[in-house]
């Protein structure tokens, strides 16, 4: 997962950065002078559930109104030396979504983070099921026919955020983005088709139904669905028992 984070003070950076990579995070260590740059390129889909970390210091507020009055939707997360119910309260009414206090723990950061991103998405609970397919938000690989289906790290990234836009056409830019946007060494575009081409090959072997779920919507993108037959057969299957309900009622 990918993630901004801004601390001033030069002592605490290693063991900050070293935490949070200790968990899968991958964190890119930004200036001051991120908050008066153009921010409103945070809006963009795969790029908007990059979580922004905050250290401590007197201009919190004053970070946390730029990015919020660029329209930025991004998990924002205020790393504060002492607990302090005054300045946690100023933190959130000026827009942050979580205050933490240090020491910071990846784990923790990790759940909280997560917790922001699928409610942002419209998920209330830590997991969907579409279909044979139980995909999780905290982290977890997905279950497929009820067992585990074991993904590669970038697998996962990809599954992850069509799992979070299930049932959307994503766009294979937001896609890429969202897995690659802050790597300093970017592959083609290309590399999205072929991961999607191992996802699709991994979910249809484990399947009970042999589906794929992945679907590709020529021209805008790919979308992470229940296949139509399927929902065929679960429509007919309702109908079914409906009717036998009417005529017992009858």
């Amino acid at each position: 997962m990918n993630i901004y984070v801004f601390e001033p003070r030069d002592g605490r950076v290693r063991g900050l950065l070293s935490e949070l990579e200790s968990v899968g995070l991958q964190p890119v260590l930004v200036p001051a002078s991120f908050f008066a740059s153009d921010l409103s390129t945070l809006n963009q889909k795969g790029v908007d559930t990059r979580a922004i970390l905050i250290g401590d210091c007197p201009e919190v507020t004053d970070y946390i109104r730029a990015i919020r009055s660029c329209g930025c939707r991004n998990p924002v997360l205020v790393m504060r030396d002492f607990k302090n119910s005054r300045d946690a309260s100023e933190a959130l009414d000026a827009g942050a979504d979580d205050v933490m206090v240090s020491p910071i723990k990846g784990i923790e950061a990790v759940s909280r983070i997560n917790s922001i991103i699928r409610r942002s998405y419209g998920h209330a609970a830590e997991s969907i099921s579409v279909g044979e397919i139980t995909a999780f938000f905290d982290g977890r690989d997905p279950l497929v026919s009820g067992a585990r289906l074991k993904l590669s790290n970038r697998e996962h990234a990809i599954f992850q955020h069509l799992a979070l836009n299930a049932n959307k056409v994503i766009a294979k830019g937001a896609i890429y983005d969202a897995v690659y946007g802050m790597s300093d060494d970017q592959p083609f575009d290309k590399v999205i088709d072929v991961y999607i081409c191992k996802l699709r090959k991994k979910i249809a072997d484990a399947a009970d139904s042999g589906h794929q779920y992945i679907e590709t919507v020529y021209g805008r993108g790919y979308k992470f669905s229940e296949l139509e037959s399927t929902r065929d057969v679960k429509l007919a299957a309702y109908e079914q028992t409906d009717a036998r309900g009417t005529v017992a009622a009858r």
